[in-house]
């Protein structure tokens, strides 16, 4: 094969990167009234996070527990240098326990706080669902349950198809009082 040929074969692949790339983060569809979700499963409802905000999903490992922190704190990991919480999202929500298994993964977020602070922080989930692209207008603000159920971690429900997807406001639902405590005990490690 001579020169050309091998070049024009890697644009060719270079192209078809591109266009699967595309299609699976829908970049062809995109624009200033779309928002892009990835969803995950928990106790078998569908949530979603601003894809923006995925740095990493892992597949469940051990953590490094850190004493006096709360229940849904499972521990630290070490990722690339950086000492990351790991939140167990089914505790967080108050939701019943189950053993982790092969579709258990860790979520890494950048969690911004404030204007210019960013955290690193991970959610354990029963599994990752899918990336949607959602228009503004198909997202509906989070019904008032009343005084007696927490729902400030929802930043609104989206219309996807015929279901409902709970979009998370991981800055809000990550940056709690609780989690100034832990922040404190990492940075300390």
């Amino acid at each position: 094969m001579g020169k050309i040929e091998q070049n024009l074969t890697t644009v060719d692949d270079a192209n078809k990167s591109l266009q699967m790339e595309q299609s699976i983060i829908g970049g062809s569809e995109l624009d200033e009234n779309t928002q892009q979700f990835l969803t995950f499963i928990l106790a078998g409802e569908e949530y979603g996070v601003d894809i923006l905000r995925v740095q990493e999903i892992k597949g469940w490992d051990a953590v490094t527990q850190v004493p006096n922190t709360p229940e849904y704190v499972r521990g630290v990991i070490n990722l690339r240098g950086t000492i990351v919480p790991i939140i167990d999202l089914r505790i967080r929500f108050d939701m019943e326990q189950l053993a982790y298994g092969p579709t258990t993964v860790v979520i890494v977020l950048k969690v911004m706080s404030g204007e210019d602070n960013s955290r690193i922080m991970g959610i354990v989930v029963d599994g990752v669902s899918d990336v949607y692209n959602v228009k503004n207008e198909e997202i509906h603000a989070a019904p008032d349950f009343g005084e007696g159920v927490d729902s400030s971690f929802v930043k609104g429900l989206a219309t996807v198809g015929e279901k409902m997807v709970i979009i998370l406001d991981i800055d809000f639902m990550l940056n709690s009082n609780e989690l100034a405590k832990v922040n404190k005990i990492t940075d300390e490690v």
